[in-house]
């Protein structure tokens, strides 16, 4: 039947329009059909909804310790995967031989913009990063009366701990961990020299 497919969306509307209302939970009820008890109201500024892990608004920079330890190396890859392509960033500087100056053994961007009024909060970032550098944050209240210059973020506005993205995503947090104590290069086993065999 062709209409199928039609009529079980209007159901789901309809279902979900009516968990809403005492009364439409109590149809919901007879008919045998879960409504769910969810709220439907909440006073705003003085109360704030939980939301679940899994929820994502926009980008932040992962860094350990202190915002020197940046995971971030400028490959660039976000950079190029972004759809709506709201990253900008600046690699580092350059030696006379054209090689990137290397800091504590590793690069790091100089610049690092991604301009929130466009970007779609996709994810696509957070997937292709090897590092680990970037993941997204669950603050909302991003709010701003200039379209422009508030709603473009510099590296130092992006820049989040992560004990702060271990407090916002903790499942998320111990398998990046996980993933990155495992990628750590190992200190060679010390032995103790073999004696020499006697002949």
């Amino acid at each position: 039947m062709v209409g199928r497919g039609v009529l079980k969306g209007m159901w789901l509307v309809l279902r979900e329009f009516l968990s809403t209302y005492p009364l439409g939970r109590m149809v919901l009820r007879v008919t045998g059909q879960p409504a769910g008890n969810r709220l439907v109201t909440v006073q705003y500024p003085d109360e704030k909804q939980q939301h679940a892990e899994r929820f994502r608004y926009f980008p932040f920079l992962v860094y350990d310790q202190t915002p020197d330890n940046l995971r971030c190396v400028a490959c660039k890859i976000c950079e190029q995967e972004c759809p709506p392509q709201c990253i900008h960033i600046v690699g580092p500087a350059k030696d006379e031989q054209g090689r990137p100056l290397k800091v504590h053994g590793r690069t790091y961007p100089v610049e690092f913009d991604i301009d929130t009024s466009i970007c779609m909060s996709c994810r696509i970032c957070v997937d292709v990063c090897p590092f680990d550098a970037i993941e997204m944050d669950n603050q909302y209240e991003m709010s701003s009366t200039e379209r422009f210059g508030e709603m473009a973020f510099n590296k130092e506005k992006l820049l989040k701990s992560n004990e702060y993205f271990q407090q916002i995503k903790p499942t998320e947090a111990s398998v990046v961990d996980q993933r990155l104590e495992a990628k750590k290069p190992k200190p060679a086993p010390t032995q103790p020299p073999t004696p020499p065999s006697a002949a």
